[in-house]
């Protein structure tokens, strides 16, 4: 069933298949991230992430997508989103976002972190710390009869209040037999906008925050995402659905 905004609601046995897929890929990403060290490549960690996907059964979502040539979106230190695996080395002090899909039963889950290799200055820890933070403030907004943009708000005020900025040219959005479904759900605007929110409204909630300035630009290559300054950048998100208790996180580790 889909709403009057096009948002589609996800029957109980949809919910069910997508817990199970939530539940796959929080164990793929916890394991891969427990892999990282410095003296690896980005395409190494790539690899890994193939090997676990595969060992798992289930279907690499991002390969393919749109031409993208990874299992799994690895981006470093400036890197904001999309980063193509490859010959790059992370090397102690460095952070890694890796941002991760599978299908499962055909249907998708998506789900980010950002690790600091070895040891991290404390101005990234806090970057970490605040972007994290405010996924867990906007998963917080995500129920029933709240307003789409109260997500979007619990993001960017709390990580304005930490003086970092938040990514404004990419977004979550919602999830299910597709990808990318409607909504897209920004990290940025006033409360109290847009859709009300409904028990069985599946969604990928991705705070994307920079260090310095908001602003992005694309490399050559047509994916890779990094900060216009240079400065870190740092993403996590969370695959979750709306119930009637509130909102359940189905990619939690």
């Amino acid at each position: 069933m889909k709403t009057s905004q096009g948002i589609r609601i996800k029957s109980a046995n949809e919910v069910d298949i997508l817990r199970k897929a939530g539940k796959i890929l929080s164990s793929i990403i916890v394991q891969l991230q427990g892999s990282l060290t410095s003296g690896m490549s980005t395409k190494d960690i790539d690899s890994k992430a193939e090997e676990l996907i595969r060992r798992n059964k289930v279907t690499a979502a991002f390969k393919g997508y749109r031409g993208f040539p990874g299992v799994a979106c690895v981006s470093v230190n400036d890197g904001v989103v999309h980063g193509i695996p490859g010959p790059r080395i992370i090397n102690d002090g460095d952070i890694v976002s890796l941002d991760i899909g599978i299908i499962y039963e055909g249907y998708y889950s998506d789900t980010a972190v950002t690790v600091g290799i070895g040891n991290v200055s404390p101005e990234i820890r806090r970057l970490l710390d605040v972007t994290q933070g405010s996924l867990s403030r906007a998963i917080e907004q995500a129920r029933v009869g709240n307003r789409l943009s109260d997500i979007s708000f619990a993001v960017q005020s709390f990580v304005e209040m930490h003086g970092f900025s938040v990514v404004r040219d990419f977004v979550g959005h919602g999830i299910g037999q597709k990808l990318h479904e409607e909504p897209e759900i920004p990290n940025y605007g006033r409360a109290g906008q847009g859709p009300i929110l409904a028990e069985g409204m599946v969604f990928a909630i991705e705070p994307m925050v920079n260090m310095g300035t908001h602003r992005t630009k694309v490399l050559s290559d047509g994916w890779t995402v990094v900060t216009e300054d240079g400065k870190p950048s740092a993403h996590f998100e969370h695959t979750i659905v709306i119930t009637s208790n509130g909102p359940e996180i189905l990619t939690k580790s």
